[in-house]
């Protein structure tokens, strides 16, 4: 089976080379992979690492080649995740797609967990949930927004979910066919949720590590993008358009 493997970058240079090589090493047996990073107008010098991930090298830049390409994908100018997000989906075949974010919070380490239900046919969405068992390595006020949010769309599409915010989100292709994403920021989640469930599919959760990074260290969501996706909820639900 193949898997696409979808990962938006910007201004992700400190973490480019150690994420792609974590997700390139990872052992997933019985799985090929197609590995998508689109780069969302990067202007921190992170280009000519991409560039060179492109081109198959690794870790140690002019060292041993990646077994496994790497498409490229590139915007002239920052328009956001979800734009950043369609433009990777729109390339991407494998049987299986999985979103990973370019910097270090999430471990490829839990691709076999989540990919599991998906190959066994017991599910054709998968979230990896870091509140499942507690809070994670999540900030305070990071992990009471997310957890607002995640009861706002279990009371609204009428699914329990732990962790409606997680990059992590991995798809049997056919939940993804003709599934119309209009968001270009962060507010693609909830968006992703909502048309998910309301297609009425069952979301799996399965428990994932996490190291949560702060602002100063390069996390570009905000507060304000909390009331972005109750909007954008809001809106799923009650087909409002705008």
């Amino acid at each position: 089976m193949l898997l696409s493997i979808v990962m938006p970058v910007y201004n992700e240079k400190p973490y480019l080379r150690r994420i792609v090589d974590r997700v390139q090493a990872i052992d997933l047996t019985g799985w090929e992979r197609q590995l998508i990073i689109v780069d969302d107008g990067s202007d921190d010098g992170g280009e000519a690492i991409m560039d060179q991930l492109a081109g198959g090298h690794g870790l140690e830049g002019a060292g041993k080649p990646f077994e496994r390409p790497v498409t490229l994908i590139r915007h002239r100018r920052n328009k956001g995740k979800g734009a950043a997000l369609r433009s990777g989906l729109a390339a991407a075949v494998g049987d299986a797609v999985l979103i990973q974010d370019a910097d270090l919070e999430y471990d490829p380490a839990d691709y076999p967990a989540l990919l599991e239900p998906i190959a066994q046919g017991r599910a054709m969405v998968v979230y990896g949930s870091r509140f499942l068992h507690g809070r994670a390595g999540a900030p305070p006020h990071q992990w009471l927004a997310n957890r607002l949010l995640s009861l706002c769309a279990s009371a609204l599409f009428g699914q329990r979910l732990s962790d409606m915010e997680t990059c992590y989100k991995a798809f049997d292709r056919r939940a993804l066919a003709g599934l119309e994403l209009t968001a270009n920021g962060f507010e693609v989640e909830p968006e992703l949720t909502a048309k998910v469930l309301r297609r009425g599919l069952r979301i799996h959760e399965t428990p994932i590590s996490y190291q949560g990074r702060r602002a100063r260290h390069g996390k570009k969501i905000r507060w304000t993008d909390a009331f972005k996706a109750l909007a954008m909820l809001l809106r799923c639900r009650f087909n409002i358009k705008v």
